[in-house]
């Protein structure tokens, strides 16, 4: 599947990404879905497929430590859409022993700590959440993290058996916010206060000008280390 791809990536070089999420969205209908964060990423590629094809599958996690914000992002993208995006939440008997055992901040202790929450909170549902795909489509951009900078449009997700669609891999972060404007596309109010990353509420924080976009996230860890274990190649 490594080299399904390759000539995937071969194939769509130099395409936008309208153009590289219509293909996918036409060849896998009924396969493939969008993972949303809610981040501006994801907003834009809600966008883009809504207008490409209207309901193809859009599907987000609750881990139950969000923001009051994005909560409100979710009714708003709905309405602003005339969607209704799927919400996969955590198992509540694993979250409820691993906050008996370990803390409720159990994360601030060790990397392993909240690498289990990250796990309980949003890997576990997320697998549930592919069942059935074939394709999983991201908002992940190179300049976000310099653990995503050799990231390619198309991936083989090899712990997950899927391909891995990153539309926006190439476009800056100023690029992002001009879709937005351009679109009125709905984004969370977070960003105006200098939050550019947002994750759960007690991992994430406002980073100050001239700081990494996502030194706000797990801030407490080394830069290379600043992934939940999604994005793990």
């Amino acid at each position: 599947m490594k080299e399904i791809a390759e000539e995937l990536n071969k194939k769509f070089l130099g395409k936008n990404a309208e153009e590289v999420l219509e293909y996918f969205l036409n060849e896998y209908e009924g396969r493939i879905a969008l993972s949303s964060s809610l981040s501006i990423e994801d907003q834009v590629l809600t966008d883009m497929i809504c207008r490409i094809k209207p309901g193809s599958r859009i599907f987000t996690l609750d881990t139950g430590r969000l923001f009051p914000e994005t909560y409100s992002l979710i009714d708003k993208t709905n309405m602003r859409y005339g969607i209704k995006i799927e919400v996969f939440f955590p198992d509540c008997n694993s979250i409820q022993k691993m906050v008996n055992e370990n803390g409720i901040n159990l994360f601030y202790e060790s990397m392993e700590k909240r690498k289990q929450c990250c796990y309980i909170r949003k890997i576990e549902p997320l697998k549930r959440a592919f069942r059935g795909l074939k394709v999983w489509i991201c908002g992940l951009r190179r300049e976000q993290s310099v653990t995503r900078q050799d990231m390619q449009v198309v991936e083989w997700d090899e712990g997950n058996g899927l391909l891995k669609l990153n539309p926006l891999i190439d476009w800056s972060e100023q690029e992002v916010w001009d879709y937005i404007k351009n679109n009125s596309v709905p984004y969370n109010k977070l960003h105006e206060n200098n939050y550019p990353s947002i994750g759960c509420q007690p991992c994430t924080r406002q980073v100050q000008e001239g700081e990494d976009i996502r030194s706000g996230r797990w801030w407490w860890e080394s830069p290379e280390h600043k992934e939940c274990g999604l994005h793990r190649r």
